[in-house]
């Protein structure tokens, strides 16, 4: 009986959600059942978890189990678990909210257009509201074990602007979801059609899932109506069966149940270790990254299981940070089933596992990367970034991970070039790996830096993600060869410069001495040195940090975040065959002397990608030597 009923709002974000899903996945529209059964499922393993410390949540009904049932008369589909169940606190907070991370980025990247945004939803994941694509209305009763049958709750709404909540008495724990259909979706009342969606999408769902059996015949041909129930699925964990008997769909619809993702994932290792730790993994890596992926607060994706009973969602302990993208399953059958989070930090059991994992993840990667070129650009594509944190985070793989990695060059506008590719094709002579730092591939490829380079047609790695900087700091060096930075340091070209190069070197720097001297008297302290350079042929000057200070990018990355930077002079290195510096040799007058040579820094600056002091009398100069030019 009904006790008191609320009204209330549906979160804005859930209204959004829901119009969308209406429209733009109608053509898979019996993915809601798979939703609800995984939600289901998920219930059930949560009560596995509390009951171990709880065992009398069980209330004395410890066979779980999932029932779908079908009425033609009222035209309704029925989903009841007897799993953990809801409070009316938490219907309201789970049925009436999105309370995930990445909400915001991911209405942000809608487009309106329907084709695009299903698979926008597919990464967002549907739940419990795909149940409005085939029903104008939904009841959920549902209690949540342990409270008093009292304690039942209501929550019905039609999926338009708000649902109401009621208390009601349940004798069962559990929760118990009723769609009444919309007109057109009698599909959905047939049984042998309902029955073969669950078959197809929820086969590896561990407890059983019951629907009535079908109609027999009786000696006279009269129809018998069944009222017992059978198991549709197999009623196994799928990651417990041999790989033999399981195939792809199977390992793909079970990926979309343990990510509660709506794409396939590009690949996935599924082993059983034995020895010192015996355990079971199923890893998979997703096709496409999630909103919340550099959200520090996201749970990780790896779910434990010990003995085949669920201990917890997001055991971050089992992978690295920079592999949590990854998701699946972990089943051991060596820790205890009271094992918690603060266990988990210093189990030495755990450790093992994490390492082998690991190297398996690792392993499916080198696997795609050797074999399915097409499936590691699109893993690079989503995920690349978050690789390169394990060149810092973890240095037993360092190497591995390093042979993983990706990038644009001056030979290549994509990130398809790898670390082996660069040295199979580096020229003679040439003993270093030369990268740059900047904040976007335009500003790499246009650096002056890269002049001399492209002039004897030595390839440079071009960085342009903000963990690059993290990254080359960590990664010193490649298959014997140092890794470098163009834009650091006096410029080193090793057995790329010949004797005539040296020689033209040491002559132009004997005729810029009046103009270096102009320069450093004009420029004071704003730089540590003037020099003349060998490595423009177009610029006429450019800024340098020391070789093993801190780069222009890397002061401004942490600059934008707040950082603390210390005060640094980068070097300013001069082209002394360019004609403005020409025209500064040519001047005598000390003003116009300091005119030019600010200008000439302030150009610099900016073809690094650095901010102006006064980016006004950057433009007063500059238009005063546009007019002495035009007269």
């Amino acid at each position: 009986m009904s006790i008191a009923t609320e009204t209330l709002g549906f979160q804005t974000e859930v209204k959004q959600l829901l119009q969308l899903m209406i429209h733009s996945l109608y053509s898979n529209k019996e993915i809601f059942l798979r939703e609800l059964i995984s939600n289901a499922s998920d219930a059930a393993d949560k009560l596995r978890f509390e009951a171990i410390a709880k065992p009398e949540l069980y209330e004395n009904d410890g066979e779980l189990k999932i029932r779908v049932t079908l009425d033609k008369d009222a035209r309704t589909v029925t989903i009841a678990d007897n799993g953990i169940g809801m409070s009316r606190a938490e219907a309201i907070e789970h049925l009436g909210t999105i309370a995930k991370s990445g909400t915001r980025a991911f209405f942000d990247s809608l487009t309106g257009d329907a084709k695009q945004d299903t698979n926008l939803i597919g990464q967002f994941g549907v739940g419990f509201y795909s149940a409005f694509i085939v029903a104008d209305k939904v009841v959920v009763e549902s209690r949540r074990a342990g409270l008093p049958a009292s304690e039942g709750v209501r929550w019905e709404s039609e999926g338009q602007g708000e649902f109401s909540v009621s208390a009601i008495d349940k004798p069962g724990r559990g929760t118990e979801i009723v769609l009444h259909l919309k007109a057109g979706e009698d599909d959905f009342l047939d049984e042998w059609r309902v029955k073969s969606i669950v078959r197809k999408y929820s086969d590896h769902i561990s407890i059983p899932i019951e629907m009535k059996k079908g109609n027999s015949y009786g000696e006279n041909g009269e129809v018998i109506v069944s009222d017992e129930f059978e198991a549709v699925n197999q009623a196994s964990a799928l990651w417990t069966r041999s790989k033999n008997e399981i195939d792809d769909e199977q390992y793909k619809e079970f990926y979309k149940h343990v990510a509660h993702d709506f794409t396939e994932p590009l690949a996935w290792s599924h082993a059983r270790v034995e020895g010192r730790q015996e355990y079971t993994e199923l890893l998979y890596i997703p096709s496409r990254a999630p909103f919340d992926l550099y959200d520090r607060e996201r749970k990780q994706g790896i779910k434990l299981y010990v003995r085949r009973v669920f201990i917890m969602e997001d055991a971050e302990k089992l992978m690295p940070h920079y592999l949590r993208f990854v998701r699946g399953v972990i089943d051991s059958n060596d820790l205890p089933l009271n094992v918690s989070r603060e266990i988990l930090q210093e189990s030495r059991d755990i450790d093992t596992i994490r390492a082998g994992c690991v190297k398996k993840v690792l392993g499916v990667l080198e696997d795609l990367s050797a074999n399915q070129t097409e499936k590691y650009a699109t893993f690079w594509k989503e995920f690349g970034q978050v690789l390169k944190e394990g060149v810092g985070e973890d240095f037993a793989n360092k190497e591995r991970i390093a042979k993983l990695l990706r990038f644009a060059t001056t030979s290549s506008d994509e990130q398809t070039v790898s670390l082996a590719d660069y040295v199979a094709r580096m020229k003679e002579g040439q003993d270093k790996i030369y990268y740059i730092t900047a904040d976007t591939p335009a500003a790499a490829r246009h650096s002056p830096h890269l002049e001399v380079f492209r002039k004897k047609g030595v390839e440079v790695l071009l960085l342009t993600d903000r963990v690059d900087e993290w990254m080359v700091a960590h990664l010193t060096e490649f298959d014997g060869k140092a890794l470098v930075s163009v834009a650091k340091g006096a410029l080193d070209l090793g057995g790329l410069e010949d004797e005539a190069d040296k020689a033209a070197q040491q002559q132009a720097e004997e005729a810029a001495r009046p103009v270096i001297a102009k320069l450093k008297e004009a420029l004071g302290d704003k730089v540590a040195e003037v020099r003349a350079t060998a490595r423009l042929t177009d610029s006429p000057a450019c800024l340098v940090n020391p070789e093993h200070g801190m780069s222009a990018h890397l002061e401004r990355l942490l600059k934008s975040a707040g950082q603390a930077v210390p005060v640094s002079r980068p070097t300013l290195e001069i082209n002394p065959e360019h004609p403005l510096l020409a025209r500064l040799a040519a001047e005598n007058e000390s003003e116009r002397i300091g005119e030019l040579a600010a200008v000439l820094f302030d150009q610099a600056l900016l073809a690094e990608g650095g901010k102006l002091d006064d980016p006004a009398g950057f433009v007063k100069r500059v238009n005063a030597l546009l007019l002495e030019m035009s007269r």
